[in-house]
């Protein structure tokens, strides 16, 4: 389990995504995508990891759209994702157009 900060100082007012997944080559490429467009990224590996960073982070928290990234492209799975409150649902792998979807509402 791991838990990194990606990006650079400059980039304090640009906003910041919590990318979530058991799979290395999928948090790397979705961090690297979201780098590519100024965004900050923390960056962990699995669920429990994630309620961490969002329990810290929560006093700051005013908005959170929740974007699901999954390999599952069954519709009864999206739409349960969906009316569970996610934003958007991407079926893996991620490609540089759903980032700029993402960027549309973030």
């Amino acid at each position: 389990m791991s838990t990194s900060q990606v990006g650079n100082a400059s980039t304090k007012a640009s906003p910041h995504v919590l990318v979530v997944d058991d799979a290395n080559v999928d948090r790397f490429i979705a961090s690297k995508l979201l780098q590519r467009s100024n965004i900050r990224v923390t960056v962990v590996d699995g669920p429990k990891q994630a309620l961490k960073v969002l329990d810290e982070e929560s006093p700051k928290l005013k908005h959170l759209p929740v974007v699901i990234m999954s390999a599952e492209s069954i519709p009864s799975r999206i739409k349960e994702c969906m009316d569970g409150g996610a934003k958007e649902y991407i079926v893996k792998p991620i490609r540089a157009t759903d980032i700029a979807r993402i960027l549309s509402y973030i």
